[in-house]
């Protein structure tokens, strides 16, 4: 089976670790040794060794009958369907970039479509080694609290080096069903129903997200799981996904091309590549339409300055907004007409969360870094490229306006990308009392970068 390594490898991996953790200077700080990231945040570059993860990038074992898998830090989402979806198993959220890792997406947060019924994907982990600041795996169980804090945390407790996962049965095909809402406000109403009944005109609602292409356009995508076999449609070759929703009311998709549905495109953004436009499509070869590739390409295009300098020729200043945020679902109306007004970038990505009921109504728990309320519904927003900096503005000023709407609004920002924030505001959002307590309980040297210098101290 794809990438399930076993429990030996897995033993050699975290030998691994440890023996990189030694040869790092004391008084060094601690950081991966990893030539990828899934950030969007600047990173300190330093020329000190790093930790070794070359040996954790693997799924142990799939137990098909507890629906259960033990998976390593650094497996992506990738492999880690690869392994457990011909047992007709996916974890309970799989984040839709291929290449995010697990131990990425829980101490990093992730969302998809399953999020409106499972929360976030730390939320069905049941148990979880952790290498920390100290050198040290430590095993911990919700409840602990370095479990508890983990979430939203950037390694800045440590690394999660193996993480025990429940699975979700699935079939082999999912139908979908785009509807059309004229406004932000009757789409909030929809979501508010759908994720309290899990239903939507009587029929069962597995997956929902949705796209908001204009104030007078947007869609909910309604997917449902079955096991009826049928023609499906293939947005890995021609066709577009997100296009998709603005030209049919329904749809077929293998499970498999679900869960993937944005990676080809990158949700929209190949499009800066010349990838919607046909032809170019047709010449580009179909193994280079992934998130990752064109991740490298920005990477790329920001070392060269491409972009930067093609704006200056043109006399023009554009800001990089690139964002995830969450609000009360009674809100978002309000955020996307001020998005619009003020950033007017289109489209935007919605995802409604609610933290996971795993004993039904009212048993979801709070998580102390990042500090969603129980029982609310949220809805993502995800927007991401370059905006022309408005007349008077000056960079960083767009992105300064969002945190600050979204705060006013009652909401948070995951931490993946650009952050602005002033400290005593940031401590306020992400509870970092609670954080540095723990912190100096498993890095008592302080080996490990804060969370707040991570995500806002380069700046």
């Amino acid at each position: 089976m794809t990438n399930v390594v076993g429990w030996d490898a897995h033993a050699a991996g975290v030998r691994r670790l440890e023996d990189s953790y030694a040869a790092i200077p004391l008084g060094a700080p601690v950081r991966l040794a990893k030539p990828t990231s899934n950030l969007f945040r600047a990173r300190t570059g330093t020329n000190a060794p790093g930790l070794d993860v070359s040996g954790l990038s693997g799924v142990v074992e799939v137990d098909p009958v507890a629906r259960t898998a033990d998976v390593q830090g650094m497996c992506t989402y990738e492999d880690l369907v690869d392994a457990t979806l011909p047992h007709g198993l996916i974890p309970f959220v799989v984040p839709q970039l291929r290449t995010i890792t697990l131990g990425g997406a829980v101490t990093g947060l992730g969302i998809e479509s399953t999020s409106f019924r499972n929360g976030l994907p730390h939320e069905s982990v049941l148990e979880m080694d952790v290498f920390t600041g100290a050198g040290e795996v430590v095993t911990v169980k919700p409840g602990d609290d370095l479990f508890d804090a983990f979430a939203n945390s950037y390694g800045s407790l440590g690394y999660a080096t193996r993480l025990r996962i429940e699975l979700e049965a699935v079939p082999a095909y999912v139908e979908l069903q785009h509807v059309r809402f004229g406004g932000p406000d009757e789409l909030a109403r929809a979501v508010a129903e759908i994720a309290t009944t899990r239903e939507w005109d009587g029929r069962r609602v597995d997956g929902l997200d949705g796209v908001f292409f204009a104030p007078d356009e947007s869609y909910l995508t309604l997917a449902r799981w079955t096991s009826e076999p049928g023609a499906t449609s293939d947005y890995t070759g021609q066709d577009i996904y997100f296009r998709s929703l603005q030209q049919r009311t329904t749809d077929r998709l293998t499970m498999y091309d679900y869960l993937w549905r944005w990676d080809t495109d990158w949700f929209w953004c190949s499009g800066a590549f010349g990838l919607h436009n046909p032809r170019v499509r047709r010449l580009w070869p179909r193994r280079w339409r992934r998130s990752d590739v064109f991740h490298k390409l920005v990477g790329l295009d920001q070392r060269l300055g491409i972009s930067e300098r093609r704006d200056r020729r043109n006399g023009v200043q554009r800001e990089r907004v690139i964002q995830d945020i969450e609000v009360p679902v009674d809100r978002i109306a309000d955020f996307l007409a001020w998005f619009d007004d003020t950033v007017g970038m289109r489209p935007v990505w919605l995802c409604p969360l609610r933290l996971r009921e795993p004993d039904g109504p009212g048993s979801a728990r709070a998580w102390p870094t990042y500090p969603l309320e129980p029982g609310t519904v949220y809805v993502n927003a995800g927007f991401w490229g370059l905006v022309a900096i408005p007349d008077g503005w000056a960079e960083g000023d767009l992105n300064r306006a969002i945190e600050r709407t979204v705060t006013d609004l009652g909401g948070h920002k995951s931490l993946y990308s650009d952050a602005y924030y002033d400290e005593a505001t940031f401590d306020g959002l992400y509870n970092t009392e609670n954080l540095a307590r723990v912190k100096r309980d498993v890095d008592p040297d302080g080996r490990l970068t804060g969370l707040y210098e991570k995500a806002v101290g380069h700046r």
